[in-house]
C-alpha cells in the first residue's frame, strides 16, 4: 500500500540502508505494483531493455550471497533483493510495443510501420558494446525509477553495484551473453538508520553558458 506522496520527503529520506527489519516482507502482488509504476521509466525509443529477477527466498539469497560481496548484510536482512539486466536483444520485442501503442490508439499506424522499420534494422546492427551502453543507462533510469516508487510505498532501497558481475545471470539461469547485469538494489523496512549523506553545492556541479 502505497505510504507517501510527497515527493520532497521521498528525495531527502535517502539514506545509505545497510540493515533491514528481517520481519517485514512484501507481497508479490504489491511488488508488482511496484514494478509497473518502475517501468513507467523513459528508454531509448522506448525498447524498455530492462529486465528484474526478484530474489527473496532464503533458497534464492542463499545462491546470490557469496556475490554481492561486502553487501551480505542487505541480502540478508531485506524483504528481496532486485536484480536488474539489460537486455541486449531488447528489439525482439519492438513489434509487440509498436504494435500495443497503435491498438491503443497512441500512435498511428504510418508512425508506428516507420518507427519499426528505422529502429529495429538500427538496433540489430549495433555492436555488443553500443547496445551494453544503452541497456546500461536505460536500466540506471530504471533503478532510480524503482528507489522513488519504493520510497513512496513506504520501502526503503539501497543501490548495490559491488558485486560479481560475470557470474550474476548464469547463477539465476539467464543466458549471460544476451542479459547484462546493471545493479542489484535492496528493499524492505530500514531496522538501522543509514548515515545521511551530503551533497556538493550546486555551484560545483553545474554551469550556466
Amino acid at each position: 500500500m502505497r505510504e507517501n506522496n510527497n515527493f520532497e520527503e521521498i528525495l531527502t529520506g535517502r539514506r545509505s540502508v545497510r540493515v533491514y527489519d528481517e520481519k517485514v516482507k512484501i507481497s508479490k502482488q504489491e511488488m508488482k505494483q511496484i514494478l509497473e509504476e518502475t517501468v513507467l521509466a523513459p528508454s531509448s525509443v522506448n525498447m524498455q531493455p530492462w529486465r528484474f529477477v526478484v530474489v527473496e527466498s532464503d533458497e534464492a539469497k542463499e545462491k546470490l550471497r557469496p556475490l554481492v560481496r561486502f553487501n551480505t548484510r542487505q541480502n540478508d536482512t531485506s524483504a528481496a533483493m532486485i536484480l536488474i539486466f539489460g537486455d541486449l536483444e531488447c528489439y525482439v520485442y519492438g513489434e509487440e510495443i509498436y504494435n500495443q501503442a497503435f491498438q491503443a490508439g497512441k500512435i498511428p499506424e504510418q508512425i508506428k510501420n516507420e518507427q519499426l522499420e528505422t529502429i529495429i534494422p538500427l538496433y540489430e546492427s549495433l555492436s555488443k558494446e553500443e547496445m551494453s551502453r544503452i541497456v546500461t543507462i536505460d536500466g540506471s533510469l530504471a533503478a532510480m525509477q524503482l528507489m522513488l516508487v519504493a520510497r513512496s510505498y513506504g520501502y526503503d532501497t539501497n543501490p548495490i553495484g559491488g558485486f560479481e558481475h560475470d557470474k550474476l545471470a548464469e547463477t539465476f539461469e539467464m543466458d549471460k551473453k544476451r542479459y547484462l547485469p546493471v545493479m542489484i538494489l535492496s528493499i524492505g523496512k530500514m531496522k538501522e538508520p543509514g548515515f545521511e549523506s551530503v551533497r556538493l553545492p550546486i555551484d560545483k556541479v553545474a554551469e550556466w553558458k
